[in-house]
């Protein structure tokens, strides 16, 4: 059950996760919770299953690059942003721009599975722009974006 890429030539096997197996790892946002089925470092390239709490919320975070959403059950909502309003519900795809900003909430709870290329941007109240586990973004990811 490795969720890290592997970095040796040699190690190019194909790689089982068994996500049922994993425990739900807590975020830094209420309800929120995660599970990382594949982490490259190097890239940034995230892929996870998400689960949120009847009305948890994402707060205002901006996607680096282009971020792909499966919905699997629940409702996704863009509680603020450019999309206001819209909802994306199971068995639905949705997809955003690099660039696109937004606050995403699940009134009823939810699960997906998303896939960043880079993780977001979390623009916070004091000015701050952090990673989904608080630290400033730049310093841990701002290599990996360019």
């Amino acid at each position: 059950m490795d969720a890290i890429t592997p970095k040796s030539p040699a190690d190019l096997r194909s790689h089982v996760v068994r996500h049922a197996a994993m425990a739900w790892q807590k975020t830094r946002f209420p309800g929120c919770e995660v599970k990382t089925l594949l982490f490259d470092k190097e890239s940034g390239l995230v892929t996870a299953l998400m689960k949120f709490s009847p009305g948890a919320v994402l707060p205002d975070h901006e996607h680096v690059k282009i971020e792909q959403t499966l919905v699997l059950e629940g409702k996704l909502v863009d509680k603020e942003g450019p999309d206001a309003g819209l909802e994306v519900g199971p068995g639905e795809f949705v997809w955003r721009p690099a660039g696109s900003r937004h606050v995403a909430c699940c009134p009823e709870g939810g699960l997906m599975l998303a896939i960043f290329q880079v993780p977001n941007k979390f623009h916070e109240k004091d000015g701050r722009v952090t990673d989904l586990s608080g630290q400033d973004w730049d310093r841990i990811w701002g290599g990996a974006a360019a």
